[in-house]
This record gives structure tokens, C-alpha cells and sequence, in this order.
């Protein structure tokens, strides 16, 4: 593969890593996927140009395939996270020391410049584990280059998101919409911005060094997104607010399920409002 501006993307098969993908292909860069399972992510190899976008294995708790997947790099993406733990995949594997070993990756191989993706909400004191080990990705990073770009987007809608299209799911089938923070704000990116911006700071586009925070035009609480889904649906469904404890108490329920709906985690996250 020709290394002339080559992208490393760690974790770049989830949806914003798709996106992304696509915009620096379409920006003239090569691109290589670093995943745990290249076999699930074949269809990127479609994107752009013959041995473009390159697929290759890593894990980040496993450095030797980090290092392997930052080699000859002009630029790394850090993308890896989850909304929720499975057995070794843990917030604090994967976004905190899983953003450490990639930091350190490219640090190692003279990576001269690196983009931490992170999330509105992402603080050291936050009552989440999910945004505390966000933080402490954030804050690796930047020990690490202190020239890191940090991208921290509120909730990002597009095509294939894991947002909207779970609770456009749900209304398909259920008379009634549950909502817990029904009033909390969040203010919608769309992925395509999320994906330019973030080709933006990979060129060089953008001062280094910083933190962004990305959000749409529009701040709406959950309960108006999730009106407006159904709205754009052509489906009315009744709005039933979940008051916080109660929501805590289903979760706590629901964790022995192999995929919980909502966890205790996320009904902490859903505390706060996510507005840039």
C-alpha cells in the first residue's frame, strides 16, 4: 500500500469510523482500518481506489498489534468505545487504557499528528463510567502528544446509528416510547460533519492542541427527538416519562441480559444534559 498520506483509523469500522473512512478516502489519503475482526469489515475495501483502505487486526489492550497498526502512519484516529461492558471489553480496557496504548503507539513511531475521538460529558468526576474513562482516554492522549486533537460530538445521527434507529425500532412494534431524562438536552451532530471535521484535523486543517466539542444546530430534549422521529415515521406512540430511579431499578434488572436495553451507566449519562 502506498504510504503517502496514510490515516490510521484504531476502531475504524464502527459508524463514525465508517464515515470517516469515506471522507479521507474522498480527501485523496490512504486509509488503514485497524480492527479485532477484519473479516466483519470487508466492505470498506469497496471505498475509493484498489488497496486504498487497508483492513488490518489489532486490539487495543494488545500494544505489539497497536504498534503494528501505527507504523509508517502520517496520522492516527483513535476511535475505539462502547456504550456498554462484555466480559473483557470494559469502559476502562477499551477508552481508557485502550486509548493510552494507541497514544503511546503513535508517540512511539513519531506519529506526527493524532485525533482522540471522545464525547460531550467526558469529565474526570462525571458520575458515569463511561465518560470518566473517556477523560482519562482524553487525558493519556494528551500526556502522550500535547499536540492532540481531542473531538468530543453530542449524540450523532445518520444513517446506520445506533440512536434513532433503536428507538425507530422499538416504535415499529410498541404501542408506547419509555423515556428516561425525558428533559435532558442533547444537540445532534450529523455524522457527515463529524467525519469532515475530523478529515479536517487528520490534514492538519485545525490548531492542535485543543479540545472541540461538536454539536448541530438545534438543542432538543429526548422527549422532542424522540416526537420528531416519530413525526418524520408517519407513527403516533405515547411519550411515557421514567423517572430516574425507577429507570435505575430496571436496569439493575435487566443487566443479567446478554444485551440490556439500558443500563445503569447510561441512565447516570442521561443525568446530564449533552450540549456543546
Amino acid at each position: 500500500m502506498d504510504q503517502k498520506n496514510l490515516a490510521t483509523l484504531v476502531g475504524g469500522s464502527g459508524f463514525i469510523g465508517q464515515n470517516l473512512v469515506r471522507a479521507l478516502v474522498e480527501a485523496g489519503w490512504n486509509v488503514r482500518v485497524a480492527v479485532r475482526n477484519p473479516a466483519a469489515a470487508q466492505e470498506l475495501k469497496a471505498i475509493g481506489e484498489p488497496a486504498q483502505v487497508e483492513l488490518v487486526e489489532a486490539n487495543v489492550r494488545l500494544k505489539d498489534s497497536i504498534a503494528a497498526a501505527v507504523s509508517g502512519a502520517d496520522a492516527v484516529v483513535s476511535l475505539v468505545g462502547i456504550l456498554a461492558q462484555t466480559g473483557q471489553q470494559t469502559f476502562a480496557a477499551l477508552q481508557a487504557d485502550g486509548a493510552k496504548n494507541v497514544a503511546d503507539a503513535a508517540k512511539a513511531a513519531g506519529v506526527p499528528r493524532f485525533v482522540q475521538m471522545s464525547a460531550i460529558g467526558a469529565t474526570a468526576d462525571s458520575p458515569a463510567e463511561y465518560a470518566r474513562t473517556k477523560a482519562a482516554g482524553e487525558a493519556a492522549a494528551k500526556e502522550a502528544n500535547a499536540e492532540t486533537i481531542v473531538v468530543r460530538p453530542s449524540i450523532v445521527f445518520g444513517p446506520g446509528d445506533k440512536f434513532f434507529n433503536r428507538f425507530a425500532d422499538m416504535a415499529k412494534i410498541s404501542p408506547a416510547l419509555p423515556l428516561v431524562g425525558a428533559d435532558t438536552k442533547f444537540q445532534p451532530v450529523f455524522v457527515g460533519d463529524v467525519a469532515a471535521f475530523t478529515t479536517k484535523a487528520v490534514m492538519g486543517g485545525l490548531p492542535t492542541g485543543k479540545t472541540y466539542e461538536l454539536g448541530g444546530p438545534d438543542i432538543r430534549t429526548f422527549r422532542q427527538l424522540m416526537q420528531q422521529m416519530l413525526d418524520i415515521m408517519g407513527k403516533k406512540r405515547a411519550l411515557v416519562p421514567l423517572p430516574f430511579g425507577v429507570a435505575s431499578l430496571q436496569a439493575k434488572a435487566l443487566s443479567v441480559l446478554p444485551s440490556p436495553p439500558i443500563t445503569e451507566d447510561q441512565v447516570k449519562l442521561l443525568r446530564r444534559d449533552n450540549v456543546v
